[in-house]
């Protein structure tokens, strides 16, 4: 596969999509610049989405909290915080990323576009935090709060529906003490990736039988994912 070199034309149906239009095209372009993209292309003079991503996974954050303050005067502070856990995981920011076609026009090295599966949803959904930092910064809180508001949130019904909002390390803990005796430990099994963009596989263990794993951004995330992964091996 040969290695885009997108033109501000190709990121113009983007725009129409997600109805912004940048007035600095390109903030908008670097927002789908893989690092590995610069690191073959470096006479293009071009910029990496890392410090947009930065930004936007802190006003993704803010917009997700300031919504489910105000729509679940009800819910507790833990509650709270597992919905938006499950709103802005790389799980939910790559499938919000399907959605508006980002995949059609990341810019990343011959060897990153031959990545799939996992690899490719971590970079999917860091694409999206740096998309929202650059609307932020080109348009500012209102339009990225649109944009949240429009293409994440709405994710919160189906959220509920499977309950990948639960806090699923305290649910095995809980089953595994139930009906076996024994407290869930995790073990670190790989990490992968530059310190900037770490990956995390955690494994799950009953005594030494490790049950199941999980990949994630952070060993939380990775921890959450390997409980969830055990909760469906042991039918709990």
């Amino acid at each position: 596969m040969l290695v885009r070199n997108n033109t501000m034309a190709d990121f113009k149906d983007f725009e129409e999509k997600v109805s912004v239009v940048f007035a600095d095209k390109e903030l908008l372009k670097q927002a789908f610049t893989h690092r590995s993209y610069i690191n073959e292309n470096k006479n293009l003079n071009l910029a990496h989405n890392e410090r947009l991503e930065f930004l936007g996974d802190a006003v993704l954050e803010l917009i997700v909290t300031d919504f489910l303050f105000k729509k679940f005067p009800e819910k507790t502070e833990g509650e709270l915080t597992a919905f938006r856990a499950a709103l802005v995981n790389a799980q939910a920011l790559s499938q919000v990323a399907t959605i508006l076609d980002v995949n059609d026009l990341l810019l990343l090295s011959k060897g990153e576009t031959r990545d799939t599966g996992r690899a490719r949803q971590y970079i999917l959904a860091n694409t999206m935090e740096a998309i929202i930092g650059a609307i932020y910064l080109d348009q500012g809180y209102g339009s990225a709060q649109t944009f949240v508001v429009t293409y994440v949130t709405p994710l919160l019904d189906e959220v509920i529906d499977t309950g990948t909002w639960i806090d699923a390390k305290s649910l095995f803990q809980e089953k595994a003490q139930e009906s076996v005796g024994i407290t869930p430990t995790y073990q670190l099994v790989k990490e992968t990736g530059p310190d900037h963009d770490k990956h995390f596989t955690i494994g799950v263990f009953l005594n030494n039988e490790k049950i199941a794993q999980g990949e994630g951004n952070s060993k939380q995330e990775a921890e959450q994912v390997a409980a969830r992964a055990a909760l469906d091996a042991r039918g709990w």
